[in-house]
């Protein structure tokens, strides 16, 4: 099990679209793997559906604790952390 600090950097949040793409990462690259994130609040949330990530209220500068363990644990942080921290743009400009 590996564990990172993120901080939320997408000006909205992660919303319907960030969320979307987080999660079709981790069902393409990394499904065998348990990812939690843990909140401000400790409660901790499995990252397993867009609802769940959208109803935990990511707003840009909110930290997090990301949690994943699995057999490319080290790659699959790495990854999904980046994600997370990335400034998304939709439509790409």
């Amino acid at each position: 099990m590996v564990k990172r600090i993120i901080t939320i950097r997408n000006k909205a949040g992660i919303h319907c679209r960030p969320s979307g793409v987080i999660l079709h990462t981790i069902q393409q690259e990394f499904p065998d793997h348990e990812i939690f994130l843990q909140t401000p609040d400790g409660a901790e949330n499995p990252v397993d559906s867009i609802l769940t990530l959208i109803s935990l209220g990511l707003s840009c500068g909110k930290s997090c604790v990301l949690t994943v363990s699995g057999a490319e644990e080290e790659r699959a942080l790495k990854r999904i952390g980046d994600l997370f921290e990335f400034e998304f743009d939709f439509p790409p400009r």
